[in-house]
């Protein structure tokens, strides 16, 4: 038990330590469900009960209750989603905000954490673009124009990146030799992003990265990665993986309309 003079100290140790534990149960909870689907694909029921001491019930009650493994990807525990900030345009004494597209971004994610049984945060980046990124379950929604630190890590990146020149920014794909500019720049409502998963610079975990060419690129990153949790999670488990999405959006409201993958997916 927790001994602290200060209640309010207490309170506050208390409520991390319950849900650091809750964090773990459910990545056990995953672990198991995933050995189960296993043994349950390769042996009868009888044998899988009686190897494993579990009834009937409470091997289906373990079938269909816990996480689905997918939700990994998303994270283990209270997911943070990190959105760039910069300056409000147009006024004297601007203050930070962030894109429209950036909040149908992180609405697409509250959404799809709340589905899997995951809490959700968002922050917003300072401008100028520096984040701690040694953190857990963090997701990054930041081009690499609003942070000069975001725009190193993603130069460790052999086969996608970031370019710009006359015309604007554009994705190169280096392993397919194609480059990718943005429908939007003639006017389609369309956009190429960028989808991957970076090593934390302590190298004690990885964190999700997200960004487009134009900001809608984000939320179409953020809705290619929900619709193909299920196949990036089986493809790249806990590995660092980089990829491109591509979509289409409602010009009007922001929302995206459809998503795909766009590149191999670079492990």
């Amino acid at each position: 038990m927790l001994s602290c003079g200060d209640d309010f100290q207490l309170v506050r140790q208390s409520s991390a330590m319950i849900e650091e534990y809750q964090g773990r149960v459910r990545d056990l909870s995953v672990g198991r469900k995933a050995a189960l689907d296993r043994l349950t694909s390769k042996y009868e029921r009888p044998e899988v009960l009686a190897r494993t001491g579990l009834s009937p019930s409470r091997l289906t009650q373990l079938l269909t209750a816990a996480p689905r493994p997918e939700r990994a990807l998303l994270g283990t525990g209270t997911v943070i989603v990190a959105l760039g900030g910069k300056h409000e345009a147009g006024k004297d004494r601007p203050g930070v905000t962030i894109s429209e597209e950036d909040v149908v971004a992180w609405e697409l994610l509250r959404t799809a954490c709340d589905e899997h049984g995951l809490k959700s945060l968002y922050e917003v980046i300072p401008v100028g673009g520096a984040i701690n990124l040694n953190r857990p379950n963090l997701t990054v929604i930041c081009g690499p124009r609003l942070s000069p630190q975001l725009a190193q890590i993603l130069e460790s990146d052999s086969n996608l990146s970031f370019e710009k020149d006359q015309f604007g920014w554009y994705l190169v794909d280096h392993g397919a030799g194609r480059i990718h500019r943005s429908p939007a720049d003639n006017g389609e409502p369309a956009d190429y992003a960028y989808l991957g998963r970076f090593p934390r610079p302590d190298g004690k975990g990885h964190f999700l990265y997200m960004a487009g060419i134009h900001a809608t690129g984000c939320a179409i990153a953020a809705h290619c990665l929900i619709n193909n949790l299920k196949r990036l999670h089986t493809e790249v488990k806990k590995k660092r993986f980089s990829m491109l999405a591509k979509g289409t959006f409602d010009p009007m409201t922001k929302q995206v309309l459809t998503s795909e993958i766009a590149s191999e997916i670079y492990k």
